[in-house]
């Protein structure tokens, strides 16, 4: 028999978390990290999961979805709004549900947490299936954000994005001239920023075989600028996580894992899920030829058959 439940977790800072959990309650808890970050979890149990088998869970990351306080309020202090604070969130979000150890499962910035999580709480990972693998390193950041990298294979949808900012803004680091306009006192600043952020995300994403041209930008406005902020707010820190994650791939050892990567991601290089599985034995790479960031229906059957694996486990 399968269930479903919701709720708000309190987890300090005057942050609550919202959650929800469905299908069955004795199958394999499995914890659904999205990306962005600041993109939010869709509403529904993910389609990949046989909901008679797991128990499926997902979260509100601080300041996106149905959290509050949303990011799209100025008000909202994004000084409480770190990596260190969503690891602590995860593991607040365990224990409130009694969970005991659950599959890790996300995407980009859903992939850097969850690796994050697994390093640091090894004893309460069954797995990590991770669908385009990302560690918001430094090299992985600039190549996205900063010039050098995407931007070569985009020069006209980078011209957008850097001419975007105020002239004085445009010769230094485009992260941080972001960043600083999502906080602009005007709203009508901070949602220009927000478009013109979402604009080139889109931009990468477009070119895709199976890419989407409005991907980030079909939300609300509030969504769009607590996206815009959340990811500006983390890209200027390098998700504070740096170079930490590859660099402690050490403490995976013995969590099995499976990175599912497209050949033609543009947004996360090959390069990056290449380095992270050989320093990580226990996980199997599968490189997907026609697939992207966005993912393709081969894609999506690999993803199907990596979870699969931990069904009853």
């Amino acid at each position: 028999m399968t269930t479903r439940d919701s709720g708000m977790l309190d987890v300090g800072d005057g942050n609550l978390v919202h959650w929800e959990a469905g299908g069955d309650p004795g199958g394999t808890p499995a914890l659904i990290v999205h990306g962005g970050p600041g993109a939010g979890s869709p509403p529904g149990t993910p389609r990949a999961f046989d909901p008679e088998r797991f128990r499926v869970i997902t979260f509100d990351q601080r300041g996106c979805g149905r959290s509050t306080p949303h990011a799209s309020d100025p008000a909202t202090d994004m000084s409480v709004n770190t990596a260190e604070h969503l690891l602590r969130d995860v593991e607040l979000l365990r224990e409130h549900l009694g969970v005991e150890r659950w599959l890790l499962f996300g995407g980009s910035w859903g992939a850097a947490l969850s690796l994050a999580y697994a390093e640091r709480h090894p004893h309460r990972v069954l797995g990590l299936v991770l669908p385009a693998v990302w560690t918001m390193s430094r090299a992985e950041v600039d190549w996205l954000y900063r010039r050098g990298g995407a931007e070569r294979l985009f020069p006209r949808e980078w011209a957008r994005f850097r001419d975007a900012l105020p002239e004085h803004l445009r010769d230094g680091d485009p992260v941080a001239g972001y960043a600083a306009l999502v906080e602009d006192p005007d709203p009508a600043v901070r949602a220009a920023a927000a478009v013109a952020w979402s604009a080139w995300e889109d931009a990468v994403l477009s070119r895709e075989p199976h890419g989407a041209a409005a991907h980030y930008s079909d939300r609300d406005p509030d969504a769009l600028l607590a996206f815009a902020r959340i990811c500006a707010h983390y890209a200027a820190h390098d998700g504070w996580l740096g170079d930490s994650v590859l660099r402690d791939a050490g403490k995976l050892a013995g969590i099995p894992g499976v990175m599912i990567h497209g050949r033609l991601d543009l947004s996360c290089p090959l390069s990056t899920a290449e380095a992270l599985a050989r320093a990580w034995p226990d996980a199997e790479l599968v490189v997907v030829d026609d697939a992207g960031h966005r993912g393709s229906p081969a894609m999506g059957e690999r993803v199907r058959a990596a979870i699969t694996r931990f069904a009853g486990g």
